[in-house]
């Protein structure tokens, strides 16, 4: 048979010369016999079928099979474009239009990539019965989280296990393409069998092959690598952008979030490496992305099919696009924006439970948590009564006592809690398995320190993992684990050979030798096959992070119910996620300024100096920081999520030395003749002051 065949650049099927695999797949040219296919093209076609091996012709499709095919398709006429060569007809019965593929997708016809590999014209098409649609407004697509009308159609798909989660067509056949039959799945549940059924039926292609990010040699190296330069619009340097000098104030911090960012510590007015730093560009989405969203208090839809590695290395997972940590807040939400709450407000209204009585508090600051435990234990207190704090020292056979403020004793006794034995982790935290602190129930009064805290106009803990939070909101049962929330050495070297183990042999290996391990956390299972190392990974982690865990995560979860906090939580958890799981905002000249207010009659050079000296504060140009002239004022290093109550002060007097009054929130500023003179005396006072209180704690605790 003598063939008139297109280019060797077009299609013989579709005489496209397009080369675009996620619409046509992939473009394949034979040379030795003058010949291009697309692969949907090819596989589509109504009257061809595979009848060599993979190796053999195009794709296992001999070529003399492929020229009959031609020569069929050519006495066919598109009903699309009406030219010939339509190779593809619909198998519904009677129906007897043919077109090309890509003819068929312009009028959305479906192309069945599955069983006898079916295509469907627009009149005859399967459809998503949907039995009744409650939803009143967009939703977003789960994969590229723009809102769509929940209406099925050929574009707008709805997964079948999970009645909230939509699809745009076109981002759940790139998705499918990029993680193939062994990652492709709900987005939101996980299920991968009736899932993928579903999709194969309303035709999304999903390859048979691992996917793209497990292809590409050395895919993750540049994760290896880290960001070592200063980023901030002002470095303050000498040395240069990219110098790094390790344990001082010129060590390089990176972005907390993104980790493609730094600063210098002196650069931007961070105390020690410790403290939690965000560029500009994630500050901004978690912090400035406007009100927050209500969610409805729900839990995620389960599935016995829970997908084996979403979340659970440090990778993005295949069933999400990568997102920025600022954009997982709206993982948190997938209801519309008709309720808007902010976390301020919220607390506000849990602190509307706030009576007029008041119980005093007898607190040590060297010794912050004892003291706590002993004032919130006592059968006394009332979480409902207003907080008032005095300061003992402890052996004062005088038995004296000094005011103390109440936002300095919260922050103080949050930073405790952060850095106890009661948590694990460096940055973000979970409970860790404290046996004397269970018998203690000291897990329950960690919930309920928190929880007085919040409402009682406590700074923002920021220091919960998403593994933690998401516990509290959704429950354990919804929630998996990631590497990062393994805190043990050991262990996570454990989980790292299980997952790099390259074939079932060396898999095997790794589990015999951590065989008494294995077994004793009841995670052993019989491997067959490469991909059951991913269900042994989720295994451990599942148990390390939560099983492990469950009875002192019961018993904070009960604690945080003071005061209606962790029910608060589960009704709006987009909001308390930016203050659970992050740190507050770093402070500037202008948030201090604005924050500061004036009571008494101003002296103007005084608070011309006040202003030039927080702006050299945050230039660097001083010895102090903004934090410390917070601590100095009010006690606290952050502005609390509620507010300061009452609001920060400035007064100017004709004393020598800055006064801070914590329990006022004031802050006395002296009035001088110079600005140097004014910034020495602040310089010096602040400093000196905050490294006294600093030496006293460290005295009391060592003894």
């Amino acid at each position: 048979c003598n063939l008139h065949l297109p280019g060797s650049s077009t299609c013989v099927f579709c005489r496209k010369n397009d080369d675009c695999p996620n619409k046509y797949g992939e473009k394949k040219t034979k040379e030795k016999w003058n010949l291009t296919v697309h692969y949907y093209c090819l596989l589509m076609s109504s009257g061809i079928w595979q009848r060599g091996k993979e190796e053999e012709g195009v794709y296992g499709f001999l070529i003399e099979d492929i020229r009959k095919e031609v020569n069929r398709a050519s006495k066919l006429k598109c009903c699309v474009c009406k030219k010939n060569g339509a190779s593809i007809g619909c198998v519904a019965p009677r129906c007897k239009r043919s077109y090309h593929f890509p003819c068929g997708l312009q009028r959305e016809c479906i192309f069945q990539f599955t069983g006898n590999f079916a295509s469907f014209c627009w009149n005859h098409r399967p459809v998503q019965i949907i039995t009744s649609n409650n939803y009143r407004e967009s939703l977003p697509c789960t994969i590229c989280l723009e809102f769509i009308e929940p209406i099925p159609s050929y574009n707008i798909l709805r997964s079948p296990c999970c009645k909230n989660a939509w699809f745009h067509r076109d981002c759940l056949q790139v998705q499918a393409i990029n993680a193939g039959v062994f990652f492709f799945r709900c987005t939101i549940c996980s299920n991968s069998d009736i899932f993928q059924k579903e999709m194969l039926r309303m035709g999304i292609h999903i390859p048979e092959k691992d996917a793209s990010w497990e292809l590409e040699e050395n895919a993750y190296q540049e994760l290896l690598q880290h960001h070592e330069r200063c980023d901030v619009r002002r470095c303050r340097c000498k040395e240069g952008r990219d110098y790094n000098a390790p344990d001082s104030k010129w060590e390089i911090k990176r972005c907390q979030c993104c980790g493609s960012s730094g600063t210098h510590l002196a650069c931007s007015s961070l105390r020690s490496w410790e403290q939690n730093w965000e560029c500009l560009e994630c500050r901004s989405i978690i912090y400035n992305s406007g009100e927050f969203q209500k969610a409805k208090k729900h839990v995620l839809p389960n599935s016995n099919n829970v997908g084996i590695t979403d979340c659970l290395l440090e990778e993005s997972s295949p069933k999400l696009p990568r997102q920025s940590p600022g954009s997982q807040s709206k993982d948190l939400l997938r209801q519309g924006s008709k309720f808007r709450r902010n976390v301020s407000t919220l607390l506000i209204e849990l602190g509307f439970q706030i009576k007029k009585k008041t119980k005093r508090l007898y607190i040590n600051k060297a010794n912050i948590w004892t003291s706590a435990l002993d004032a919130f234990r006592n059968r006394n207190f009332n979480p409902s009564y207003a907080i008032e704090v005095a300061y003992v020292i402890e052996n004062d056979n005088f038995g004296s006592e000094h005011p103390g403020s109440k936002q300095e004793f919260l922050s103080l006794l949050m930073q405790h809690l952060e850095n106890s034995s009661l948590f694990e982790g460096s940055l973000s935290k979970n409970l860790s398995l404290n046996s004397q602190a269970l018998k203690e129930n000291l897990y329950y009064e960690a919930g309920k320190m928190l929880a007085i805290s919040l409402v009682h106009g406590g700074p923002s803990p920021g220091f919960f993992s998403k593994t933690l939070f998401n516990c509290l909101v959704y429950g354990p049962e919804n929630t998996q684990p990631i590497l990062d929330d393994v805190s043990d050495f050991d262990v996570a070297q454990i989980i790292i050979r299980i997952n790099t183990a390259t074939t079932v042999a060396d898999l095997k290996s790794v589990i015999n030798e951590c065989y008494n391990y294995l077994e004793l956390i009841g995670c052993l299972r019989l491997i067959t096959t490469l991909s059951d190392k991913y269900m042994l990974v989720k295994d451990i982690l599942v148990y390390h992070v939560i099983q492990r865990v469950q009875a002192p995560f019961e018993s904070f979860k009960q604690g945080l119910k003071t005061l209606g906090v962790l029910e608060k939580i589960q009704a709006y958890p987009e909001a308390f996620c930016s203050i659970l799981c992050h740190k507050p905002e770093s402070l500037s000249a202008k948030i201090l300024s604005d924050l500061f207010t004036v009571h008494t009659l101003p002296d103007v050079k005084a608070l011309g100096f006040w202003n030039s000296y927080l702006q050299a504060v945050e230039d660097g140009k001083s010895t102090t920081t903004m934090e410390d002239i917070l601590i100095f004022a009010t006690g606290c290093s952050s502005i609390p999520p509620a507010g300061f109550k009452p609001t920060p002060s400035i007064e100017c007097l004709h004393v020598d030395f800055p006064v801070g009054n914590k329990c006022n929130n004031c802050l006395a500023i002296p009035v001088t003749n110079t600005y140097k003179e004014f910034q020495e005396n602040m310089d010096f006072t602040i400093r000196n002051t905050l490294k006294l209180e600093k030496e006293e704690s460290s005295h009391y605790i060592g003894h």
